[in-house]
């Protein structure tokens, strides 16, 4: 017997909810059945202009949303600064909640948020939409052969995109009322993902900040770096995230004996195709005019865009406590909460002076 489609409402009409809303028309256990905005108007151009439902409720406000009994989860892709009001609400209507990222402005807000999830028995998720692309698991188990990878001891991950001139001034990004980590929540979120990701989400002992960040006017960060360090076993991190530079989404993870890269890990160049290349035991040749072996590129296809395989692994989550088979999955806010811990390390080394910062969970 099919599943019955659950019921998403939508709070606010974000550029990025136009992407996540058409993975839940994708995905076959979801629909949209309620849409918020500050106005009414603006609420029912989106609704039209993303080819919602007919059935879908449109609302003048996000509490109509939230009031809404025809609605079983709600995605919040809310400025930053609205995520603890607005995902604490949620859950308190006994709405799961899809997060969009970063999830708050520092560890204590998110807290807050994870706890009303928990004390309320409803489903968290961060939507970091890249890990559950089917070439994100594929990666892992390449990551975790110790013949062709060996241990792992450095991994840099970078994304940077060049933004126009109207973003600069005008976007919620870099406004600091909004969304004050700027470019470190926005691309740093992915970044340090990425390397908690291959690390098996174990902490790093400490976290020191480039010097010389770039800020804007209003002292919203526009790019920065950082290193992360395990000390214990010779394991280092680095990562890079930025608005000025060309469009760049990589992963480069160095083992002992073998090396994994990835060119668009957050949005695959193709939303049907992954690709990655890893190589192991490379060696000079002779007089060292050249080296091997090659790459091998990995192609993994999806018949799903990740954002759909997203909203269906939630989906899936929810069904499962809605049933009684399961409590909610916490897997999900420890990453979360890993990713944010490592956030507010960042801030803190900026802020003393790029110092390094222990990292305590």
């Amino acid at each position: 017997m099919a599943e019955t489609q659950l019921r998403f409402g939508i709070l606010c009409c974000a550029e990025i909810a136009r992407k996540v809303s058409r993975a839940i028309l994708l995905s076959p256990t979801t629909t949209i059945s309620a849409i918020g905005s500050r106005s009414l108007e603006k609420a029912t151009a989106f609704a039209s202009e993303n080819h919602f439902p007919e059935s879908t409720h449109v609302y003048g406000t996000y509490d109509a949303v939230l009031d809404d009994p025809d609605v079983d989860i709600v995605y919040v892709p809310l400025p930053t600064s609205l995520h603890l009001r607005w995902a604490v609400r949620a859950a308190e209507k006994k709405k799961h909640v899809l997060l969009e990222k970063p999830v708050a402005l520092n560890v204590a807000e998110l807290d807050a948020i994870l706890a009303a999830c928990e004390s309320n028995g409803v489903q968290f998720m961060d939507a970091t939409m890249w890990m559950h692309h089917p070439r994100t698991e594929k990666m892992k188990q390449l990551l975790s052969d110790d013949q062709r990878f060996g241990q792992l001891k450095y991994v840099h991950s970078a994304y940077s995109i060049a933004e126009e001139d109207d973003f600069m001034k005008n976007d919620i990004r870099v406004n600091p009322n909004l969304d004050s980590l700027g470019a470190l929540g926005d691309a740093g979120w992915y970044c340090i993902r990425a390397i908690l990701w291959a690390h098996d989400y174990d902490l790093p002992k400490t976290v020191t900040t480039f010097p010389d960040p770039v800020y804007n006017e209003s002292g919203v960060i526009l790019s920065c770096g950082a290193t992360l360090n395990w000390k214990n076993d010779g394991k280092i991190a680095t990562f890079y995230c930025s608005f000025f530079s060309n469009l760049c989404m990589d992963i480069i993870a160095l083992g002992t004996r073998g090396n994994l890269r990835v060119h668009d890990f957050i949005i695959p160049f193709n939303e049907k195709v992954g690709h990655f290349y890893t190589v192991a035991n490379s060696m000079w040749a002779e007089l060292a005019l050249g080296c091997g072996p090659e790459p091998s590129e990995f192609t993994i296809s999806t018949d799903l865009p990740q954002e759909a395989l997203m909203v269906r692994e939630f989906a899936r989550l929810v069904h499962r406590i809605r049933s009684g088979e399961a409590k909610p999955e916490k897997k999900w806010a420890v990453i979360s909460r890993k990713t944010q811990v490592v956030i507010d390390a960042v801030v803190a080394s900026i802020k003393n002076g790029f110092v390094p910062i222990e990292v305590v969970y």
